[in-house]
Order: C-alpha cells, then sequence, then structure tokens
C-alpha cells in the first residue's frame, strides 16, 4: 500500500522568491591559475567551516584541494515554497506538518534489520536560525524541552504538549550556543558577545550573567554545578554557578583558536575540540593542562560526544577538510578506529540501545548518517534537510532525535529505541535543587 506524504498544515505559506544569483564573469585563459586570496585558500589557511561553494568554479577547486567528491551530484534545493516570516509577536516555532500517527513516516529496511524513516516525523519552522557551522543552536532537556536558537532569541519547545514559548532576546548580539543542566530545569546560553547567561525555563527569569571571555561562546557543558565555556579567545573557562566570584579557572595555552565543542563524560572527565584541528582532555575541574592532545584531524573539531556505555570512549568528527570519524580510547590515548564520513561532521549523538553513533553532517552531503559501533561501518543514510545541518538533540529516552538546520528547519527522526524504565528523566521536584544553589 503506497504511503501518503506529509500533511502540510495551512500556515500560510508562499511562493520562494528565488534571488537572483549574479554569475560571475569567467576568465578565458589556456590554463587556469587559482588566485592565491581565494575562497578556498581563505578555508584552508583561515580554519572558516563556513565556507562552501557559490558557483561552478569554486566547485572544481573544491575537488581539487578537499577531494571526496564533486557537488553535481549532490541534491540541491528542491522545495517549491518557503516559509514567510512570521509577525515578531507570533510564535516563530510552528509545526509545518507532521505524521497523522506515530510511526506513519515512512520507513525503510537496512543492515541493522530494523526499519529506518526515509523521512522525519515532524518538522518545525525554524526562521531566522543562523547558518553558522560554529554554533550549538538546540538541545533537548531531561524534562522534554527542546531549546532553540533563533538569531538573538530562544524558544522552547515542549516535545510533550507541542506547546511553543519565547523565553528570552537578546538586547545585542546573536545566540551562538545552548546547553541545558542535566536535571533539565535550567538553561546556559552563550552569546556572540562573549556572555554566559543562565535562565530559569520554569519561571522564565534570567539568574546569572558570567562574563570573563574576549570573544565570542563557542561550546557550553555541564557538570554537577559546573559550568564550562569555551571561547574564540582559544581559552576553556570553568563557573562554579554556585558562589558569587564564579570563575574557578582559566585553561590557556591548549587550543589556539575557537573553542567549538566541549562534552563532559559521568567520571567529570571533559573534552574539548577546537577550530585548531585539535581534541584536548582534561581528566578533572582540577586539571589545567590535557593528559591528552589528538591531532590526527585535519579541520575543526566541533562534533564530539562521549559514549554512555563505554564512559571512556570519545567519538569525534572533523570539517570539510577533514571529514573523518574517529574513536577515541582516552584511557590509553590510543585511536581505535576512524572512517571517512565524506562530508562536513556538524554533530553526533548515540543510540544506547542498539550501540550506534548518529553523525550530522553539513558541506556536502547535508544529511544524516548512522554507523555500527565500533565497526564504524555506515548502516544508511536520512536526507531531507536542504542545507548544512547545524546540530544535534537526543530526546530524554534516547528514541527521537532533532536536527537542526541551515534551511530553518528542526527535523525530528524517530531513529533509536526508547531507554528502559530506569533510565527515565528526573522530575521537576529533582530540578527544583539547582535554582537553590544558583547564585
Amino acid at each position: 500500500m503506497e504511503q501518503k506524504p506529509l500533511e502540510k498544515r495551512p500556515l500560510g505559506l508562499v511562493n520562494l522568491q528565488m534571488e537572483d544569483r549574479r554569475t560571475e564573469e569567467a576568465c578565458m585563459s589556456d590554463r587556469l591559475i587559482p588566485l592565491r586570496g581565494g575562497e578556498l585558500a581563505h578555508l584552508k589557511m583561515e580554519k572558516d567551516e563556513n565556507w562552501a561553494p557559490q558557483n561552478e568554479y569554486h566547485q572544481v577547486l573544491s575537488q581539487n584541494v578537499l577531494g571526496k567528491e564533486s557537488l553535481s551530484d549532490v541534491k540541491v534545493l528542491s522545495y517549491q515554497h518557503k516559509p514567510k516570516r512570521q509577525d515578531p509577536e507570533v510564535n516563530q516555532l510552528s509545526v509545518l506538518y507532521s505524521s497523522n500517527r506515530e510511526g506513519a513516516a515512512k520507513t525503510k529496511p537496512n543492515k541493522t534489520g530494523r526499519a529506518l524513516p526515509q523521512s522525519a516525523a515532524k518538522v518545525l519552522d525554524a526562521p531566522g536560525i543562523l547558518d553558522d557551522f560554529y554554533s550549538h543552536p538546540v538541545d533537548w532537556s531531561s524534562q522534554n524541552s527542546v531549546a532553540v536558537a533563533l538569531s538573538d532569541q530562544v524558544f522552547l519547545f515542549d516535545a510533550t504538549s507541542g506547546r511553543t514559548e519565547k523565553l528570552l532576546q537578546l538586547a545585542a548580539g546573536s545566540i551562538t550556543s545552548l546547553r541545558w543542566t542535566v536535571e533539565g530545569g535550567h538553561l546556559s546560553v552563550g552569546t556572540s558577545d562573549g556572555e554566559v547567561q543562565i535562565w530559569d525555563a520554569v519561571a522564565q527569569r534570567q539568574l546569572r550573567n558570567l562574563r570573563g571571555h574576549a570573544s565570542r561562546i563557542g561550546a557550553l557543558a555541564w557538570h554537577q554545578h559546573n559550568l564550562s565555556s569555551g571561547s574564540g579567545d582559544a581559552e576553556v573557562h570553568h563557573h562554579d554557578v554556585r558562589i558569587k566570584d564564579h570563575l574557578r579557572a582559566r585553561l590557556v595555552g591548549a587550543h589556539s583558536s575557537l573553542v567549538c565543542g566541549l562534552d563532559y563524560n559521568t567520571d567529570g572527565v571533559l573534552a574539548s575540540g577546537g577550530n585548531d584541528n585539535t581534541v584536548c582532555i582534561w581528566e578533572s575541574l582540577t586539571a589545567r593542562s590535557p593528559i591528552h592532545v589528538f591531532t590526527e584531524h585535519q579541520a575543526a573539531v566541533k562534533a564530539l560526544k562521549w559514549c554512555p556505555w563505554q564512559r571512556h570512549v570519545l567519538a569525534t568528527g572533523g570539517g570539510s577538510a577533514d571529514r573523518q570519524i574517529c574513536l577515541w580510547n582516552t584511557s590509553s590515548g590510543r585511536l581505535m578506529m576512524s572512517t571517512d564520513a565524506e562530508s562536513q561532521v556538524t554533530g553526533m549523538v548515540w543510540g544506547t540501545q542498539e550501540r550506534e553513533l548518529l553523525t550530522a553532517h553539513g558541506y556536502s552531503r547535508n544529511q544524516l548518517s548512522l554507523w555500527k559501533y565500533p565497526s564504524l561501518v555506515k548502516v544508511a543514510d536520512l536526507e531531507g534537510h536542504d542545507g548544512r545541518l547545524l546540530g544535534l538533540a537526543q530526546s530524554p529516552d534516547g528514541s527521537l532525535v532533532c536536527s537542526s538546520s541551515a534551511d530553518e528547519t528542526l527535523r525530528f527522526w524517530r531513529i533509536f529505541s526508547a531507554a528502559g524504565s530506569e533510565k527515565r528523566p528526573p522530575t521537576v521536584e529533582r530540578s527544583s535543587s539547582m535554582l537553590k544553589t544558583i547564585r
């Protein structure tokens, strides 16, 4: 029986007005001499992961400099319409369309023997989301609330009720990173001005404003009452949110460029990734130098995630000039496995029940890829986004994954099995303990 396409809700969609793209004049000569100051040189020398080919000339250079594949085989814009921008007074996170029932999204068999979705179960409009590789615009709390950064605003989407509300709007600058506390009641917000704000999502009020960085916030990570922030000043700061003088430590010298990835394991070991292509492992909050520095990646490392069932195993992914996914044993400092992802890696989450790794990608395919652990054999690719994927967030039970993209949509994919009842999210009463300690 043929599966009906997802039903689109009438939200006043208008025809997409295609921009008048002027093609650059080509210089006719008998040989090709690339300019030293071209955009590809900027990508390699300045390490700008937001670069992507804009015309045929850039595409040819991309093949020769970055290798892998041509854009000629890549899916291009296929939508006929685009959601119009809504009035500022109206919630900007709206359901475009969703499945009529659970599991209505098309599925296909794969190497794992289970059905994987060919399309998202739900799609949300996210107008104004910034096309920035280095940003972390989405995070999913243990209380089932999805926080989304739309330029200078943060919206909260309650995945249980479907209700959307605006949490905050900055007076200046833009939001570059979001991270929930483990309890799920409080949200840390990093800005382009180098500030870190802490918000009570239930009371919808700001609790703290943590200053100290000299550049944009590139990543955030919580461990108990400690919040770590990475920045364009190449530093990692540890903040103790319980005390007035919050700055507990400054980690200087390990990275030489923007720190764009941070993640803690359950033991409090911190992994940091940077635009300097390095990954550093910090044994504890008191460590002042990393116990390991991994330099195998050849591009920025924004995507990194600790394995939930092997606490010493770390997965990392590199940018456009690298495109590698690596598994590390951080106890020994050994590279366990690596594979060519064939695309810029922008995010990753683990499937606990299936023991698989899901990765998000940007240039040039904008896809989700599923990998077996520990072999890193590819299971399947999931496509649907028409722009660079910016990051991933995972539901409390682990079954749903939310992908954010530069195509100004959030897509919800049912990929993994739900965790058992022993891994249910904490209650609201438990989250209130954090409120009593933040000063």
